[in-house]
This record gives structure tokens, sequence and C-alpha cells, in this order.
């Protein structure tokens, strides 16, 4: 018996020994008292059993027919049977006109075996992968961002360069964000510490990876992708974050030991820590290293010069120059000198290096061109994408401007607007003309 029909046993049976009466019977069990009598008739004619629901084991008067379910398996079967209850039912019924519910078909598919609930599977195995056979093979790389300084300094992100073989951190580097200029810095001081390894090994993040769908053939190489490309290091992308295990357990470790380490140590910037960083290293890799299964180091020599590496780690794009001889980059035009050398390339395909300290270089085969900034395009980017990684950065910054623009009307409406604003307004009151 069910909860309430144990209820209703102890009512009735109270109403049947005169303890109580009908009508009271009636209100505590929500019934009309004609109700209250014919139970009390089953019950004195059947017992306790009487109460018992006499529809309980029978098939629903809204149940669906035995044809309709045989029918439908039959087709999920012949033609969705690798479909999910979901979808089969979508193509049930935009295809063969059949509507029934997605619970019921998941129900029906369970019951003849098309279907296997998640909760009744057995979990997938990741086997663990062999490591690398020597130093310098594959540096997996990846990206921390966490509170590292516990409250002292704001959140910032540790990346992080393990090596597969030998589980050695081969270079910690706090900043800001994980951004494609971040990653490039801390590469350039790589390989100047330890040479070219052979590849790189990260997940699918945007500064390794063009996750866009639609993007084309030329489009396919990230900023990043193309620095390591021109340094002939292959890049990889993991498909799980299993996949770069090593890198993720020592992320896991240094969220523990790195902080706790600082906080003894008194480290509280991002320049003190990173001048600290060495010092952790030589002593966390004494402790967690391996040997690697052969002394043999893959790294090769870092033979390009410092000018080389400035464009190679710097951020390019292909600009068109136009009849004037400008061109836009970053919402400013710039104006190139004329010359006849200059002239010539009106209508070609000219490089921009945008460099991580701000700095901008124009260069068409390798020889930079004279050029200053001629305009500022004043346009609004609302809605602009902004990457999840970078989403902190990205509203603190807007944050100051904010509170940088609401100073500045303060100061104004209080009278006490710098004198370029007013110089502004009686620009405007008075026009002169040239």
């Amino acid at each position: 018996m069910s909860d309430r029909e144990l209820n209703r046993l102890d009512v009735i049976r109270d109403v049947s020994e005169r303890k109580m009466r009908q009508t009271d019977a009636a209100e505590l069990l929500n019934l009309c008292v004609r109700q209250v009598r014919r139970l009390m008739n089953r019950f004195r004619e059947h017992g306790p059993e009487g109460l018992i629901n006499r529809n309980r084991g029978r098939p629903g008067n809204h149940r669906l027919s035995d044809s309709l379910r045989i029918t439908a398996l039959d087709i999920i079967r012949e033609r969705y049977a690798d479909f999910g209850p979901t979808l089969a039912t979508e193509k049930l019924s935009e295809i063969h006109g059949i509507e029934v519910s997605k619970e019921t078909i998941r129900q029906w598919m369970i019951a003849d075996g098309l279907w296997k609930p998640y909760k009744q599977r057995s979990p997938r195995v990741y086997q663990p992968r062999y490591r690398r056979d020597c130093l310098g093979e594959l540096i997996q790389i990846d990206g921390s961002d966490h509170d590292w300084f516990e409250g002292r300094s704001p959140k910032c992100c540790l990346l992080v360069f393990v090596d597969d073989a030998t589980s050695k951190l081969m270079q910690i580097h706090f900043c800001d964000t994980e951004s494609t200029f971040s990653y490039m810095n801390a590469t350039r001081k790589y390989l100047q510490d330890h040479g070219k390894p052979v590849s790189f090994y990260s997940d699918k993040y945007s500064v390794f990876r063009v996750n866009k769908r639609d993007a084309l053939h030329t489009e396919m190489m990230t900023q990043f992708g193309r620095a390591l490309h021109d340094l002939n290091i292959d890049l990889i992308c993991a498909n799980s974050s299993q996949a770069k295990g090593r890198v993720e357990r020592a992320n896991r470790t240094l969220q523990d030991r790195l902080i706790k380490e600082m906080r003894l140590a008194g480290i509280n910037t991002i320049e003190e820590a990173n001048a600290w960083l060495p010092v952790f290293m030589a002593d966390y890799n004494r402790r967690f290293a391996k040997p690697a299964k052969y002394s043999k180091d893959l790294h090769r020599p870092l033979r390009e010069e410092p000018a080389e590496l400035d464009d190679i780690f710097s951020w390019q794009e292909k600009r068109k120059l136009s009849k004037a001889l400008t061109f836009q980059y970053d919402k400013v035009r710039y104006i190139v000198d004329p010359t006849p050398k200059t002239e010539a390339l009106i209508g070609k395909n000219i490089l921009i290096y945008d460099y991580p300290d701000g700095t901008i270089d124009a260069k068409y085969c390798g020889d930079s061109l004279p050029f200053k900034a001629f305009d500022k395009l004043d346009k609004v980017d609302q809605g602009a994408i902004v990457e999840n990684k970078r989403l902190g950065s990205v509203l603190a910054f807007a944050q100051e401007e904010q509170e940088r623009l609401e100073t500045e009307g303060k100061r104004e409406r209080s009278g006490h607007a710098p004198k370029r604003r007013e110089q502004q307004r009686a620009r405007k009151i008075n026009p002169v003309i040239h």
C-alpha cells in the first residue's frame, strides 16, 4: 500500500469503530461523505486490501497501443538504430508522422535494447601514454588562471612548459592574461634558455588553433602557430585534457606548492615572482623530475638574431597600400613617405609588424618603409568578441576607462575642466578659418 492508502486505512478504521464522524473524515481525506461511505463498505467487506486502488497493475486508459510501439521500434531499428531518443523522436514526427514524446521513445528503446542510459554505461577508459624518449622531443604547454598571490595582487595567469619525457619544468612565467603576446614572450625566453624543441603540445585554445568553422584556408594558422612555423617547431593540439595530463597535473601541484612557497618568501607581485621562479624550478625539478629513457637532448640551438626574433614574435598582418600611399591598422590611418621605391608598391600587400612593446613597423620583402601616423579613426567597437580567458583583463580595463571618464565629467561639471577642453569649446564658439 502507498502512504496515501495507509493514511486512509487509519482514518477509515476510526470511522468504522465510531471514533470519528464521517463528515470529519471527509474533510481530513479531502473526499465527499458518499466516497467515505464507499471506502467503509469496501473495508468491511475486503479488509485493508479493499482500500488499494483497483487500477493498480492494469494498463492505463491513455496507454499507447502495442501496434504503435511495434511500428515505431521497427522504424528505429531499421533506419535510426544509432540515433539517440531525442533525434529519433524528431525523425519519427517529421518523416513518419508518429507523434510520441521523447521520454516514451526513450523507455521503449531501453526496453528493446536500442539505447543504454548513461548511468548504466561503463566509464570511458583513458589508458596512459608512454613518455617520449628524449628531452626536448615534446613540450607540453598550458596556462593556469588562478589567485596565485592569495589576494596580495590581482588574479593572473601562469604559463607552464613541461617536458613530456622527464616531467621537468622547463619554463614557468607569470603574466596578466593568457594571450598571444604572453605566450610569445614566454616562448622566446624558453628558446634562449634551452634552444628549440621538436614540438609543443597544447590544448585547442584560440592562441594555438583557429576554431572558426568557416575560416578560410589562409586563416587556419594563428599568430603563435605562424611564429613556431617560422622557427621550424611543430605545434600539436591535444584532443582532451587527459592527453596532456603531465602539464595538467603540474598545474595542480603548482597551485598548491607554488602559492605556499611565494607566501613564505614574501613575494607579492608578478615582477618579484618571475625573478624568483628559477629558484623554485630548480627545487621542483630536483624533487619530481624523472630521467629520460635516452640521455640525448633534442633541443636545437637558436641561431636567429635578436632582430629576427623580434619580427618572428610580433603580430603580423597584411595591408594593401592605397593609391594615396596610406594603409589602416588598429583604427589608425598611416601614410607612407612618397619616394620612387614606395610609389612602385601602390596596390601591393605590405606586412605590418606589431611588436609587444607597442611599436609598429611596415615592411615589404623584409625592407622597412618610412611612414607616420596620419589620422586616428574614431570607431565604436560595441559588441566586440572577447576570448573567455581574456575577459578579466578586458573588464579591468573597461572599469578603469569608465572611472577616468566619470572623473573627467565631474571635473568638467564642477568648473575644473582642463585647459584643452576650454580651448575646444572656444574653437566651437569662435571657429577659425584657415
